[in-house]
């Protein structure tokens, strides 16, 4: 029971949570939202969700490029593995996975993993709040203060990379060790020079902008009719799943997310919004689940056509 206590946990908040869906809405009545998307649609916004992994994918491979050349099928198969258990296990606990993997996989050593990590969310974090600002944009009427306000914030990160040097040496001035060492560490994750952390902040953009876009169009054929409600609820979605209260698999968390992001954003205004959130909500939750899935299916195969290639390949040698 101790050893497989997180994964009892989650069976049983996956199942209570299907349970509390069933009583209070049905899922017959959930799912039937997705016969007027249609197929075409739901198969696009799936290519578009699993395409984002590929991109970070690349992100990894550039951001350690001499550990893993050579080897971009085995790090997407990293990548989903950390991706998955990211998803599943409770209150980021999935997060610590990756250093791991990375160390086990590739040499990268343990400080090195964890501090890249560190950077790379707080990358994450500023795409994020960058792509949902279109909805803010939007809201405004696409008027040119506030366009050149979000043109501002997105640029934000090139801005505070010059100042990487003072910011460090303050910190290691500091009397605080523990401010030191964390600053250290840090410091010990961007990257060196310009150009990478470039690469690595237009990776991270790409990425997130395709996600954030790409369900802010599924709520809105799910009914969602606002626009930057749309932005908002696909804001507050991927935030719930970044930020440390995270429930397993994203149940109640994911979908609350993006409740709480489209009506900040205006979209509990109109007659029987709410209704409409919340069924939108579970959709939108349980596309980013199976896209998940869909990626780490094609990481398996990806693998295994891999490994077969690879041994025909030796066999031929020898």
């Amino acid at each position: 029971m101790t050893r497989h206590s997180i994964m009892l946990l989650t069976a049983v908040l996956v199942l209570a949570y299907a349970g509390f869906v069933q009583w209070v809405w049905g899922w017959g009545e959930i799912l039937a939202a997705w016969r007027d998307v249609g197929p075409g649609a739901i198969l696009l916004a799936l290519t578009l969700l699993v395409a984002t992994y590929f991109v970070r994918t690349c992100r990894m491979r550039d951001y350690f490029p001499r550990e893993t050349a050579g080897q971009f099928v085995r790090l997407f198969r990293v990548t989903q593995l950390h991706n998955i258990l990211n998803i599943m296990l409770p209150f980021r606990a999935g997060e610590t996975s990756f250093p791991i993997l990375m160390r086990s996989e590739f040499g990268v050593p343990l400080a090195h993993g964890t501090a890249a990590l560190l950077v790379l969310r707080l990358l994450d974090l500023h795409a994020l709040m960058a792509a949902a600002g279109f909805g803010l944009v939007a809201a405004a009427g696409y008027s040119l203060w506030a366009l050149a306000l979000w043109a501002a914030f997105m640029v934000m990160p090139l801005a505070v990379f010059p100042l990487r040097g003072p910011l460090m040496a303050a910190a290691r001035a500091n009397r605080s060790t523990r401010l030191a060492k964390l600053m250290a560490d840090v410091d010990n994750g961007i990257p060196s020079d310009v150009s990478a952390f470039v690469r690595a902040w237009l990776f991270t953009l790409v990425n997130w902008g395709i996600k954030v876009m790409v369900l802010a169009w599924v709520l809105n054929l799910l009914g969602v009719v606002s626009i930057p409600a749309c932005f908002g609820g696909a804001l507050g979605g991927e935030l719930s799943s970044v930020l440390p209260v995270h429930a397993p698999a994203g149940v109640g968390t994911y979908p609350a997310g993006i409740v709480a992001g489209a009506t900040a954003f205006g979209g509990a205004q109109q007659k029987d919004a709410l209704a409409v959130l919340a069924s939108a909500s579970i959709n939108a939750h349980l596309l980013t689940v199976v896209s998940a899935l869909a990626g780490a299916a094609v990481a398996l195969v990806s693998s295994a056509i891999a490994a077969k290639l690879s041994g025909k390949t030796h066999q031929g040698q020898g």
